[in-house]
């Protein structure tokens, strides 16, 4: 959740970005120093959960949280993404050789979201964007509360996308979030998990024909393939929610590149890191030997 993709054929910018069941906390990591003292225990607990795959605990977490600190809008954001990626879960959406094959990926079925959880996911991020519009009110420049932004555009643009095959929908929300990601890097720049939204789309889109990516770059997408790899492992090497899913994103790249072994190099490391995650070991089982 402070936590990671379209155009005629949008899975691009979103394609590593689903595979933050895992990491879904991603999206919201607390934009406070990005140094371990500063994150809160108890939201670290919560993201621990969801990496576990546990989000009946990580809800219980977060609405805790909420409940003692109600101004901030990170805690009501990342439970949010508890229901974004409970929901990815439960409709089995993760699958790292579906984002690893374009074709696959751009031929997905439209799927059946649950009522009940699209109104909570609603709810949340509807509750976090006016408790980040009021921060903002009192400081343009507050960090937490764009990268908050961020998030939900993020978030919505992945719901938009994964769940209801939304694709130009998916596509101008996921733009959003990449500009506020700049905003917040423009006033913090070692806020390293908020280099991952311009690594996505760099990467993802730079996997696109020429025709297509010309097209991107005149409406202002980033393609440039180096550029997103290189984004990409700052998160994963120096960033704190988001680090893990910039590993599994870097995983999808070396099997799009022919790197079986180096992908599930990554993934038997997240495996050990975050052993409920029963994700893991499928998808490694999964690749070619």
């Amino acid at each position: 959740m402070r936590s990671t993709c379209y155009t005629p054929a949008p899975a691009s910018i979103i394609i590593m970005r689903i595979l933050q069941l895992v990491f879904c906390c991603l999206l919201l990591a607390t934009p406070a120093a990005f140094a371990a003292a500063s994150y809160p225990a108890a939201l670290d607990r919560g993201y621990r959960d969801l990496y576990n795959l546990d989000f009946a605990s990580a809800h219980t977490t977060f609405q805790q949280y909420a409940a003692s600190h109600p101004e901030d809008p990170m805690p009501v954001a990342s439970d949010a993404a508890a229901y974004l990626f409970g929901e990815f879960d439960r409709l089995h959406i993760i699958d790292v050789q579906l984002f690893a094959d374009q074709d696959r990926f751009d031929h997905r079925s439209k799927l059946t979201p649950d009522p009940a959880v699209r109104r909570a996911f609603d709810d949340r991020t509807t509750q976090a964007g006016r408790l980040a519009d009021t921060a903002l009110s009192r400081n343009p420049k507050d960090a937490n509360a764009l990268y908050v932004k961020t998030c939900i555009s993020g978030m919505q643009s992945d719901y938009a996308l994964l769940i209801e095959k939304r694709d130009l929908a998916a596509l101008n929300l996921s733009k959003q979030s990449s500009a506020l990601s700049k905003q917040v890097l423009a006033v913090d720049p070692t806020m390293y998990d908020a280099y991952l939204a311009s690594g996505v789309e760099n990467y993802m889109l730079s996997l696109k024909p020429a025709p297509i990516r010309f097209f991107l770059g005149i409406t202002g997408s980033a393609t440039n393939k180096e550029e997103g790899i290189r984004l990409l492992r700052i998160t994963a090497q120096q960033g704190h929610y988001l680090a893990p899913f910039a590993r599994m994103m870097l995983a999808v790249a070396a099997l799009r590149d022919n790197r079986p072994q180096e992908a599930k190099n990554i993934l038997v490391a997240l495996s050990k890191q975050f052993p409920r995650n029963s994700l893991y070991q499928r998808e490694i089982a999964r690749i070619p030997q």
